[in-house]
């Protein structure tokens, strides 16, 4: 059994996981202290509901793509290849944005969620707004999550069980930070878990593009009017000239090239449009991640000095 196809979604809901763990702890230590713990259960509540909706996503996700390919048998291989390169780019777009709008904001992250606390604790219905609050915070982490996956479905069940070691793994680091007060260097974490994720985001460049590739690929047999665009049946159809075939030498189903292939999209034949976007995307977004870091790293020396 592979398992390097859970690690891609492991390191996603693990990252994801924290950020939504951090909010609830936040939440729930400011409950305490502002002699509101009988508020907790619309906490809890909010959590329980943020997880199940993201779960129904997924689930509608899976009955939408099995009906749109039993509705037409002729065109079922190109439909889903169609909705797998268009879950990919959802997922790059999501996954990207949160990426660097967390690193921008972690230092607001506390007064920001006490904000909005104490805002929901004014109105007359606080518990509806803590639980908003929570929901929203959850559904939040836990619909990227399941796009990635919806992005990666055809590795089977394997990226749900990576998700749900995330999961387990970040629900563990919440108690650890909350409950029993262990010290964990957060800023270090988060930039560790950033650039895995950039690297694993930028594979799905990769990934997003063959999809896309083998659609149009499958619709030229079955639409002569696509033939044209697509003549070489053993090539790419978009994707311009090959730039390497590594089948041979290290296949990426195999060992050490499927581990290769969950972290930094590595692919055993790359093609030069697949190429170039993948290094594009790496400067540009990697770019102004790592500006974000330095950008961070200069408010905090000078709230030092």
């Amino acid at each position: 059994m592979d398992i390097a196809a859970a690690f891609p979604t492991f390191v996603i809901t693990l990252r994801e996981g924290v950020e939504a763990a951090l909010v609830v702890g936040i939440v729930l230590a400011y409950l305490q202290k502002a002699g509101q713990r009988r508020l907790n259960p619309w906490v809890y509540s909010g959590i329980g509901v943020g997880v199940g909706a993201s779960v129904l996503v997924g689930v509608i996700f899976l009955l939408l793509m099995r009906w749109l390919e039993d509705a037409s048998q002729q065109y079922a291989p190109v439909v889903k290849q169609l909705f797998e390169g268009g879950f990919s780019v959802a997922a790059i777009a999501l996954l990207s944005w949160m990426l660097i709008w967390m690193t921008q904001q972690a230092r607001a992250l506390k007064a920001g969620v006490e904000e909005a606390v104490t805002g929901a604790l004014k109105g007359d219905g606080a518990g509806w707004g803590v639980f908003g609050l929570i929901a929203i915070a959850v559904l939040r982490e836990g619909f990227e999550t399941v796009l990635f996956i919806a992005a990666q479905f055809q590795s089977g069940w394997l990226p749900v069980a990576g998700a749900i070691a995330g999961l387990v793994g970040a629900v563990g680091i919440g108690i650890a930070l909350f409950q029993l007060g262990v010290k964990i260097n957060l800023r270090r974490f988060f930039q560790v878990m950033g650039v895995l994720l950039l690297l694993i985001v930028s594979g799905l460049v990769v990934s997003a593009l063959r999809h896309f590739d083998s659609a149009i690929h499958l619709l030229a047999q079955v639409e002569p009017a696509w033939a044209n665009i697509c003549p070489n049946s053993t090539g790419s159809c978009i994707l311009g000239p090959q730039v390497w075939n590594l089948s041979g030498i290290l296949p990426d189903r195999q060992f050490p090239g499927v581990i290769l292939k969950a972290f930094f999209g590595y692919t055993q034949t790359l093609y030069l449009a697949q190429a170039i976007d993948y290094v594009l995307f790496l400067a540009i977004v990697g770019g102004i991640y790592w500006q974000s870091i330095r950008g961070r790293k200069g408010v905090e020396i000078r709230d030092k000095g």
